[in-house]
């Protein structure tokens, strides 16, 4: 893998800091860009050592001289493109967020076509479908009708069509992601940090809200990583859009495994709050691409990440005002 060079937009968020520290850890150069500077996230997955190893870059996407300025001059032959404005944002600046999510990803499609880049994940999201009811029963697969009820939704969309005609004029193949509730070490915003937040309340000792009920699926964090890692890998001919599935789990059970490992953990849910996404999803599409899906059981990732938070809490690494909002 010595000849490979990635390059990683929104590194300083939860995904990208995953992303990092599973290349660092396997040798790969990796260049992570994005307009923060500060490593919060990164510091908190990676060591000192490993850090050190990261060559960081400031970089606005919407820029596109930028982008292929740096595309070219790092050699870069894979992009994992996760830069993002979340619904929030979204809604409160929607020439911004359309500017970010939209533009910052033609930009990237136009840095690896002119660069000839054939290794291109980028991140999709569950907004761009509607609520589960507009869909029959049984798994949602991934070429369903997208009907997304945000702004946000609406430019993750757009951001898929962009793929396909990124593929059908000019054969930039791609693999887009759709997660649905993230969770880890450094997720840390979004009202589906709830799970992630629970973890770290339950190490300090505090009550915490979750503030929605029902099923939901959950992906690790350090899984998601390693599949926008295989997907921009897997060099794939043509524009796929993959639903991510792992573990569907209710969130009362979700608090009874936390409770399992934390008998303390003071954690509770809101009642008759689902959330407004379909949770059966197929992930038939990705399993394909990558033969086979990175998977780590909720219990064992519930028991490390309660350990790798208290090692943050004790360094001093964790801001546990998160745990307000």
């Amino acid at each position: 893998m010595t000849n490979e060079t990635f390059m990683i937009t929104g590194a300083m968020g939860c995904i990208g800091a995953w992303v990092l520290r599973n290349l660092v850890q396997e040798g790969t150069r990796v260049v992570a860009t994005d307009l923060a500077t500060d490593p919060v996230r990164p510091r908190q997955v990676l060591s000192t050592d490993e850090l050190a190893q990261v060559k960081f870059a400031k970089l606005d996407v919407t820029d596109l001289n930028s982008v292929r300025s740096l595309v070219e001059a790092e050699g870069i032959t894979h992009i994992v493109h996760l830069a993002g404005l979340q619904v929030p944002f979204c809604r409160a600046n929607p020439s911004l967020g359309a500017a970010v999510n939209v533009v910052g990803t033609v930009n990237m499609f136009e840095a690896a076509r002119h660069a000839g880049i054939k290794g291109l994940a980028y991140a999709s999201s569950l907004a761009v479908l509607g609520p589960a009811e507009d869909y029959p029963e049984g798994p949602v697969m991934d070429n369903v009708a997208l009907l997304p009820r945000t702004l946000y939704g609406v430019y993750k969309a757009a951001n898929e069509g962009t793929a396909r005609i990124y593929w059908q004029d000019w054969k930039v193949g791609s693999v887009g992601l759709r997660p649905y509730i993230v969770y880890g070490v450094g997720r840390d915003q979004g009202m589906t940090s709830d799970i992630a937040k629970a973890i770290l309340a339950a190490v300090v000792k505090r009550p915490y809200h979750i503030r929605f009920d029902g099923p939901v699926g959950l992906q690790h964090a350090n899984d998601v990583a390693k599949m926008f890692i295989g997907a921009a890998r897997a060099h794939y001919q043509g524009a796929a859009m993959c639903n991510l599935r792992n573990d569907i789990i209710e969130v009362a059970e979700f608090v009874k495994l936390l409770k399992a490992e934390q008998p303390d953990a003071q954690t509770t849910f809101a009642t008759n709050s689902p959330l407004p996404f379909p949770w059966d999803l197929d992930d038939g599409g990705l399993r394909q691409i990558l033969g086979g899906i990175p998977y780590t059981p909720v219990q064992e990732t519930i028991h490390n990440d309660l350990a790798h938070f208290r090692g943050l809490v004790d360094k001093g690494l964790i801001d546990l005002k998160q745990l307000d909002n």
